[in-house]
C-alpha cells in the first residue's frame, strides 16, 4: 500500500494551511511578503486568490508549500 502524503492545494485557505502547517509561514512570507500576515482577509482567502492578488504563480507557491511540509 502506498503512503499518502499531505498535500496542499490552491483551494485551501491561507489560515487553514498556517494552522495545520506553521512552517508554511516562511513560504507565504517569501511569495506574499510580511504584510500578508497583517491582512485580516489572509486567514479567509484561498491560496489561489492570494496568488492572484499578489500577481504570483500559484503553482510555484504550491510547489514550495508542499516541499516544506514533506
Amino acid at each position: 500500500m502506498r503512503e499518502v502524503r499531505p498535500r496542499i492545494d490552491k483551494e485551501m485557505n491561507i489560515g487553514e494551511v498556517l494552522e495545520k502547517y506553521p512552517q508554511a509561514r516562511k513560504v507565504f512570507q517569501k511569495h506574499f511578503g510580511e504584510g500578508c500576515f497583517n491582512c485580516p482577509g489572509s486567514r479567509l482567502e484561498s491560496i489561489q486568490f492570494g496568488a492572484l492578488m499578489h500577481n504570483k504563480d500559484v503553482n510555484a507557491i504550491l510547489k514550495d508549500l508542499n516541499a516544506t511540509i514533506q
